[in-house]
């Protein structure tokens, strides 16, 4: 018997969304292992007092918001005191900035997230202090200062070709690592800027400080992990082993004070140098992950992600049986990713349907999910959310005049509720879809054997008796494809595909997520 189904991706989105009570999945939290996270600048999020900067309380008037999105998880950028907007320069670790509130009000933001059953993880940055930090402005003051050997320091004479030092990592434009205080030969070692001094973890008693202050936010204010900043620059890089070994001991004292504790490290790097971290930190981003969507996007070849995933994955595999792959279209650091795919609506949408049916632990950044734009500087791709029109919105953050996300370049959030077709309701969609179905948040990922046109993309996902086949055409050019035996009904479509006899017809930027019966 022929069958032709035809599903544009608006109709798909009624049809999910209006399958009877009985038959629809039920939504699981499958965090940390394959729950999604949602990374929040609070400056830029929701201002709350009216004083033109974002806040705790900010946040926990938004937390049904982020529950609605389906976001199992909240990843904070820093909250800690600090000189710069950023934040990445600490200069007490255990109080928060009160650009953001009282502790008191970070502990609230706590206690009605943990209602809701969202999980909070802050960062943490112990790579390096801000230079105003009391221990760094005591160890400047003399070589004989109890605080000297906290950091790194050399005499002048002896990192003579250091000083000018012209390579750029991919974590850091910085081309001067050796800094001067200005009070004799002395300088010392600022991996990313001449405000952050590094650490010294050669010498224990840094290690003991950094352990409790991990103490300090688990044990007595309650979060629930942490994402450890510039994990792969504890040590220099010339010392990869001692960097892995810290990191160990870092998560035994971690798992010590609170056993389900989270750790999720930013080792910016290809999956060589990033593998060997997973025994200390069991969640690592995937720095591959994203760069590959974007290539595949922009070249349209169909399985140069999907290959690059399972290659990863096997890799981890090979280190540790048991990790976290977190997974991410964007983040604070890269440009926003609908301006890397050209600003294109449709390539943007099937980018988060990979992201969101590919194996992982999902990150969202904060206003991906309706389109917000960003180019460097930093702080243009950190503007403040568009939560309605401006001249209802009285709770944009307004610390920095927007020069990407603007009314006039994205749809404000309450507009976008309203539209079937908006970005906000595809992310809902599909963090439901992989949140109501095993087999797209836990299974494993298995490639066809099959020779398929360029453009296309295609995996299996399987766990626990369930079956699903997801298939992409990356490219502009309508394809065809042969759908494998057992695949007849489709839990999700985006974009004009056409199924008759076993043959799947797909349009330029179109998906389909096929269940096995």
């Amino acid at each position: 018997m022929k069958q032709t189904l035809l599903i544009p991706s608006i109709l798909a989105l009624a049809l999910f969304s209006s399958c009877e009570k009985e038959e629809t999945p039920a939504v699981k939290n499958y965090w940390p292992e394959a729950g999604v996270t949602y990374e929040i600048f609070v400056q830029s999020f929701y201002d709350s007092n009216g004083d033109s900067i974002g806040d705790f309380n900010g946040v926990t008037q938004k937390l049904d918001y982020v529950k609605e999105l389906g976001a199992n998880a909240i990843w904070f950028m820093p909250i800690m005191p600090s000189p710069t907007y950023h934040k990445y320069d600490v200069t007490d670790y255990k109080a928060v900035h009160p650009d953001y509130g009282t502790m008191d009000d970070f502990k609230k933001l706590l206690e009605e997230a943990h209602k809701r059953d969202i999980k909070i993880v802050i960062d943490m940055i112990i790579n390096h202090t801000g230079s105003d930090h009391p221990w760094f402005i005591e160890a400047k003051s003399g070589r004989d200062n109890p605080y000297r050997d906290y950091y790194v320091w050399a005499q002048k004479d002896t990192i003579a070709d250091f000083l000018n030092k012209k390579t750029i990592t991919l974590d850091s434009d910085n081309i001067r690592q050796w800094h001067d205080p200005g009070q004799g030969e002395d300088y010392y070692y600022g991996f990313f800027w001449g405000g952050m001094p590094d650490l010294n973890f050669d010498n224990p008693k840094v290690r003991e400080e950094i352990y409790e202050i991990g103490r300090f936010w688990l044990e007595d204010i309650g979060v629930d992990g942490f994402r450890l900043d510039a994990a792969k620059h504890i040590f220099p890089d010339d010392r990869p082993l001692d960097n892995h070994t810290f990191w160990k001991e870092f998560r035994e004292k971690m798992v010590a004070i609170k056993p389900d504790v989270y750790l999720v490290g930013e080792v910016y790097d290809k999956k060589e140098i990033v593998a060997p971290y997973l025994p200390g930190l069991p969640a690592l981003f995937n720095f591959d992950f994203h760069y590959t969507l974007l290539e595949t996007m922009n070249t349209e070849n169909g399985m140069l992600l999907a290959n690059k995933q399972k290659e990863v994955l096997d890799f981890y595999q090979a280190i540790t049986p048991s990790f976290i792959d977190a997974t991410f279209s964007s983040n604070h650091d890269q440009p926003r990713i609908l301006n890397e795919l050209g600003s294109d609506p449709a390539k943007y949408k099937q980018a988060i349907a990979i992201l969101l049916t590919m194996p992982g632990a999902p990150y969202l950044y904060y206003g991906e999910e309706i389109g917000m734009l960003g180019l460097k500087p930093d702080e243009h791709i950190r503007e403040p959310f568009l939560w309605d029109k401006k001249s209802k919105d009285t709770g944009r953050a307004q610390w920095i005049k927007p020069k990407y996300s603007k009314d006039s370049t994205v749809v404000p959030l309450e507009l976008q509720r309203a539209d079937p077709s908006s970005y906000f309701n595809h992310y809902k969609t599909l963090i439901q879809l992989r949140n109501s179905y095993p087999a797209l948040a836990l299974g494993n990922l298995m490639l066809p054997e099959t020779e398929l046109p360029k453009t296309v993309m295609a995996y299996h996902r399987n766990t626990g008796g369930q079956e699903i086949f997801v298939v992409h055409n990356v490219g502009k050019a309508p394809v065809e494809i042969e759908v494998p035996e057992g695949f007849e009904e489709v839990i999700f479509s985006l974009g004009e595909t056409a199924l008759s006899s076993g043959k799947l017809k797909l349009s330029g930027n179109s998906s389909q997520v096929f269940l096995k019966k």
